[in-house]
């Protein structure tokens, strides 16, 4: 296996906080002695199964320690996910139905193993062993943890304090999650810095079942593309891993230059020592944008290939360097009804009319490299090429 020191670099790489430092070295020295691989657990609640580079975070990091020799156990809670984890939350959450518990967690484990080593990865269900808890070990489990402990979490806390309800059900979530690093025998438990309370209740409960505690490492949330809040799909700033080569490797581009190097730390799996080289790089003036290239090629060549990769890369210095149209463009068929705005809805350049109007008139939209002044006035032709902002292009075939 690899030697302690550099393991301990790598495993640190881009972690916000690793609770039980001195533990993880003791962990990995006896790992390194035993020859025997370490259990890395990741919990997930399979509710919303399209990953994006932020999910994808901690699954790098779990990828990185598999390359190392150590073993992942993903838990994709079944039975965790019909309460929903409250973190964040100002209400109660509705419980999912099972069955789509179960369709989301399919997608999730087809997914996940895009990221993840299938020789060094197990996948769980946690109802395996939950369900099978009678009242008396409810009871029991319900026994190793305090109100007063719960009401320290936060969103808890703020809504007991604003009058807003709390069920009983919602307290059992961490207990449950924690639970499964005791069945696990985890010895490190990966999350965002927003799963603190969770993954430290695995870690105490571990000790009430006089385990060997697990190492608590927390990986910080990635911005998105706006480089300002936390990558989501509901706000546009996601970058998903199995979206098109091309728009993996447009969108890197957009990242503010300031993002870059975070980017490198959270969303690749380039070495520590190699990324302090690419900062002094920065440092001493070198265009970010020659760094930015390497970025989307290396994440895009990540889940594509690299000469999916390379062909990306050509086609953004085509069209942004060169000012040309991208070699392949989307075509959307069109009936003599349909107008521009239509089209831009068709071809999925916007979400509805009303968007592709207030696009139109920010002077977004182009019809064959020239800006859409009035929409009313414009006839559309076979072939006409539309492309909204620097990525979304779509021709025009006409029936």
């Amino acid at each position: 296996m690899v030697e302690l020191k550099e393991q301990l670099e790598i495993m640190a790489k881009g972690a916000d906080e690793i609770i039980g430092l001195e533990d993880l070295e003791s962990k990995l020295k006896k790992s390194i002695e035993n020859n025997k691989p370490l259990t890395i657990k990741l919990g997930l609640d399979p509710s919303a199964p399209d990953i994006h580079l932020g999910h994808a975070v901690v699954l790098r990091k779990i990828k990185q320690m598999q390359d190392l020799g150590h073993r992942a156990v993903i838990i994709l809670g079944d039975f965790t996910g019909m309460i929903g984890d409250p973190t964040g939350k100002s209400k109660t959450r509705k419980q999912l139905d099972r069955d789509k518990v179960l369709e989301n967690a399919k997608t999730y484990k087809e997914q996940l193993l895009k990221i993840l080593d299938p020789e060094k990865t197990e996948v769980k269900f946690n109802s395996e062993w939950l369900s099978k808890l009678n009242f008396a070990d409810v009871l029991s489990l319900a026994s190793k943890c305090t109100v007063a402990r719960m009401m320290e979490r936060e969103d808890f806390k703020n809504r007991f304090q604003n009058g807003q309800s709390i069920g009983i059900h919602e307290f059992f979530y961490p207990l449950m999650q924690a639970m499964d690093s005791v069945e696990l025998k985890a010895d490190i438990e990966l999350g965002g810095t927003d799963q603190r309370f969770n993954l430290l209740m695995g870690r105490n409960l571990q000790k009430e079942f006089q385990q060997e505690p697990q190492v608590v490492m927390m990986m910080p949330l990635l911005e998105g593309t706006d480089g300002t809040d936390k990558m989501s799909k509901s706000l546009g700033n996601y970058i998903g891993i199995e979206e098109s080569a091309i728009d993996i490797f447009n969108k890197t581009m957009t990242i503010p230059d300031d993002m870059i190097i975070k980017y490198f730390q959270l969303a690749t799996d380039v070495h520590p020592r190699d990324i302090n080289v690419i900062k002094e790089r920065l440092e001493s003036g070198e265009n970010p944008k020659n760094i930015k290239l390497e970025l989307a090629s290396i994440i895009t060549e990540i889940y594509h290939g690299k000469d999916n990769a390379e062909e990306a890369k050509q086609n953004f210095i085509k069209v942004f360097e060169k000012k040309q149209n991208p070699t392949e463009i989307k075509e959307v068929e069109l009936s003599t009804e349909d107008d521009l705005l239509a089209a831009m809805v068709k071809g999925n350049l916007c979400a509805s009319r009303s968007e592709a109007r207030r696009l139109v008139v920010s002077g977004a939209v182009k019809i064959n490299d020239e800006k859409v002044e009035d929409f009313l006035k414009i006839q559309l032709k076979n072939e006409d090429i539309i492309n909204v902002g620097k990525f979304k292009f779509i021709k025009v075939i006409k029936k």
